[in-house]
């Protein structure tokens, strides 16, 4: 299949094929951060694609797929630094009713275990559960099934942040000299802090990158801006069966200023309507995106667009070799 088609700026590369086609053309340890969303298996359709892990007859086939996906990742990740993966339980039919759920989390924590990484954290991000019912018409979230039968009830289910750190010692720090300045949720920093931003004394005197430093360790994220995402209602196409919305930018945010110094190479695998590479750009990193969809690759491009614009007389980008294929 090979790259269908591409744009590649000095601040990142964005490639329209499937991941497996394009990862292999970068140097091993060359990416020193990934943040992506696995297709969610059996919950959504992409694509018509037979390349599309969504439309594997079945979550065996699907696992066996998205391992080979993981392998790649493990071969280009540094030694010591990390790939987050978004996720969350998965039903284990499409009927509404809530009845099993598939522990998807686990089984990417297990195929991660197997291809050289170690389980290092896991993120929860709350979830309104109303919102989640009108979106997805689950029969277990109306208050109807209180009143009937309250032991058909379910949960809205949280998304979970799974952090992975791949074998050996990472080579190079990721440091914050004067700690963490910026803020990526709905809560606000208490006023009285302020004065301490980017504070060039003792760091164990800096109150305000300390609170930032405490709503981030939490595994629990409550005040993720859950519309705080890129357009993507354009990319939106006949074989879409379902809703799907993007990551939220505050998650990738956090994942950004946490696991990555400025100018260094942040892949996406699944790069959706480009909201890893958007963020990445923004925040001053070398972005990398692999699209299968052609309508997700096009919203991407506009996407990156404005973000390359916005970033054009900011932060420079480090001198690090030429890698893109």
């Amino acid at each position: 299949m090979g790259v269908i088609d591409q744009t590649v700026t000095d601040r990142y590369a964005l490639h329209l094929g499937d991941c497996m086609d394009v990862m292999p053309s970068y140097p091993d340890g060359s990416i020193h951060l990934s943040i992506y969303s696995p297709p969610f298996a059996g919950l959504y359709q992409y694509s018509s694609s037979e390349r599309d892990l969504s439309n594997c007859r079945t979550y065996d086939e699907f696992l066996e797929h998205y391992g080979y996906v993981v392998g790649e990742i493990a071969r280009l990740t540094m030694p010591g630094r990390i790939t987050a993966v978004h996720c969350m339980d998965i039903p284990r039919s499409n009927t509404g009713r809530g009845d099993a759920l598939l522990d998807f989390p686990g089984d990417i924590i297990r195929l991660h275990e197997q291809h050289g990484f170690s389980y290092a954290a896991r993120y929860s991000i709350w979830k309104e559960p109303l919102t989640v019912r009108n979106r997805t018409l689950m029969k277990a979230l109306a208050h109807r099934t209180i009143v009937d039968d309250s032991s058909r009830c379910s949960v809205a289910s949280a998304d979970y942040l799974l952090i992975f750190r791949r074998h050996g010692d990472n080579p190079v720090p990721i440091a914050h000299p004067v700690g963490l300045t910026e803020y990526a949720g709905e809560r606000k920093p208490p006023a009285e802090l302020l004065r301490y931003r980017a504070w060039e004394g003792k760091q164990t005197e800096n109150r305000f990158s300390h609170w930032i430093w405490r709503q981030y360790a939490s595994a629990f994220w409550d005040d993720v801006r859950l519309d705080r995402v890129l357009p993507f209602r354009e990319a939106r196409d006949e074989e879409d069966e379902k809703h799907v919305h993007p990551l939220q930018l505050d998650v990738i945010d956090r994942c950004l200023v946490l696991w990555s110094n400025p100018g260094e190479r942040v892949l996406t695998p699944f790069a959706g309507v480009g909201s890893e590479v958007y963020s990445a750009v923004r925040a001053g990193r070398y972005a990398i995106g692999v699209e299968l969809k052609p309508s997700y690759y096009r919203q991407a491009v506009k996407n990156l667009a404005a973000a390359e614009q916005e970033r054009a007389d900011e932060i420079p980008m480090l001198d690090l070799p030429e890698i893109a294929p």
